[in-house]
């Protein structure tokens, strides 16, 4: 199947500059993103279409020859020097690896609420591998943001060499192929004529250097396994599910290489007083018919509190009452979702013999059989009320 023009997979024109290339392939990517599209195959394709897209026309050199011959310019098979293997190429790894600054800042502990990027490598050793935990957080927790200590067993760098694997200093030489540039170049004959490519050194792995006597504690990989106690700060509004991702706290790199990423999925743990529906909390209020028939001013808990409600009389089973902002922050925006008050009326299971001879007295009253009008909707009437209102 021939493939689509790059432009029109980041939906900009050709004289987009480089912040507008950026910006539109930060918005496809988020978009078709693994984790907001978990088991989608065509979504994780237009994912890595878009990657191979952006790599190419984020090139001042590449963009140049692909405008001029199109994927034939950019087709490494041809010396073009394009994205390796193309869309189907690589992993998601090596797209976080060399575009993680497009996902976050160099700031922020997380590269991505969605899982996001790692550093690239440049080479002298091999990268660490990602390692996965999982952190239970109450709603109170949630609500505000927290930060957490927690100790991991993991791969870490080995204290008696350094890292690098070797012996000691005089274990250690620079690699003859490379010269120590972890890299080497090499001419392939084009049809657009001799172009030069540049891989990494097969000798030395990109390493630049060679061991020649292995350090004793490690026995040359230059990691160990140890706890190590790691902050947390996760942030406010988070939900169960989501996966953060902390850039360079995974396990340690062979032989002084990158380490991997930490990925924190959030386990959200069952709350007393509330359920969750998105950013909104549900509370259910539970009262006797006396209080529900003449009205009444009652406590209730919030996640951060406590506040005073009117029950005003005649109140029927079912009806919703909101607390505006009294719900949830939302992790990607301003403001917070509301606390839904359900009320329900409590009929009692068990009646000694005054109560029954005091309901006896009112039950074929006229004012307490029921006369529904078109106000006392259903719930799911009810429901779309409520929610067209905000």
């Amino acid at each position: 199947m021939a493939k689509r023009d790059y432009y029109e997979i980041l939906e900009v024109d050709k004289g987009a500059d480089a912040d507008a290339i950026k910006k539109a392939y930060r918005k496809v990517a988020m978009k078709y993103h693994p984790d907001r599209n978990p088991d989608d195959k065509a979504a994780e394709e237009k994912f890595k279409e878009a990657a191979e897209a952006y790599e190419v026309l984020s090139n001042p050199d590449k963009k140049a020859r692909y405008d001029r011959y199109g994927h034939a310019g950019v087709d490494p098979n041809m010396g073009g020097g394009g994205f390796s293997g193309g869309a189907g190429g690589f992993t998601m790894e090596d797209i976080f690896s060399n575009f993680g600054d497009v996902f976050g800042g160099e700031g922020s502990p997380f590269e991505s609420f969605f899982g996001g990027g790692t550093r690239r490598s440049t080479g002298g050793g091999q990268k660490g591998t990602n390692l996965r935990i999982k952190v239970a957080l109450t709603l109170e927790e949630i609500e505000a943001g927290v930060k957490k200590k927690i100790k991991v067993k993991k791969q870490t760098s080995c204290k008696t060499c350094g890292g690098t694997g070797a012996k000691d200093s005089n274990s250690i030489s620079t690699c003859t192929t490379c010269s120590g540039s972890g890299y080497v170049k090499m001419i392939k004959d084009t049809f657009m004529g001799r172009m030069a490519t540049t891989t990494v050194c097969p000798k030395c792995q990109g390493k630049g250097k060679m061991v020649t006597s292995n350090c004793g504690t490690c026995r040359g990989d230059g990691i160990v396994m140890d706890d190590e106690v790691i902050e947390l700060e996760i942030p406010a509004g988070v939900e169960d599910g989501m996966q953060l991702s902390m850039r360079g706290k995974g396990n340690a790199g062979k032989n002084g290489g990158p380490a991997g990423d930490l990925l924190i999925t959030v386990e959200e743990l069952p709350h007393d007083h509330f359920s969750r529906d998105g950013q909104n909390l549900i509370y259910d209020l539970y009262l006797n018919f006396a209080d529900a028939a003449l009205g009444i001013s009652v406590e209730i808990p919030t996640i951060d509190g406590k506040a005073k409600i009117k029950i005003p009389e005649g109140t029927q089973s079912g009806k919703l009452l909101r607390l505006k902002g009294k719900g949830l922050p939302s992790v990607q925006a301003y403001g917070k979702g509301d606390q839904l008050v359900n009320v329900n009326i409590w009929t009692p299971k068990v009646l000694d013999a005054e109560d029954k001879r005091l309901l006896e007295a009112i039950r074929h009253r006229d004012n307490f059989q029921p006369k529904p009008t078109k106000e006392d909707k259903g719930f799911i009437d009810r429901m779309k009320d409520f929610f067209k209102g905000q």
